[in-house]
């Protein structure tokens, strides 16, 4: 059974042109591994299931996704910042010791050591990918 690389990013950058070319250097780089990748349709309603049911959409990758992945590759935000889910899927894996990357919006390729970093709250997540009206700002 091929290994499994799940893919944490911003939601402001899913169904953008640079989603689809970190996806593309990502099965260049982990080639024979399958990547999970959040921004799907199922994903999205399982969220919004598990967000009406519990109150916490994100327990649903916590619960059910992420168990199921070998490792994680990780996209911050441009300055360097940790949006609030992505650092909560990330330190997932690190406190399993499961293996963590971070990828650039250039599509550089380091280890992560989460131990270097903190995450933002989920009110400063939300300002930075969300307009007060809820319109998406670009990443």
């Amino acid at each position: 059974m091929p290994k499994c690389l799940y893919f944490g990013h911003p939601i402001n950058t899913y169904n953008s042109t640079l989603e689809e070319r970190l996806l593309r250097q990502i099965s260049l780089s982990f080639r024979g591994w399958g990547i999970e990748n959040p921004n799907q349709k199922h994903h999205q309603e399982k969220y919004e299931q598990w967000k009406k049911k519990t109150g916490n959409g994100m327990s649903y990758f916590i619960k059910r996704v992420l168990p199921n992945c070998n490792g994680g590759i990780f996209l911050p935000f441009r300055d360097g910042a940790w949006p609030s889910g992505v650092f909560m899927e990330a330190k997932f894996f690190a406190d399993r010791n499961f293996n963590i990357w971070t990828i650039s919006p250039d599509g550089a390729i380091t280890n992560l050591d989460l131990s270097n970093y903190s995450s933002l709250s989920r009110e400063e997540t939300i300002s930075r990918v969300r307009t007060a009206s809820g319109k998406i700002i670009p990443y």
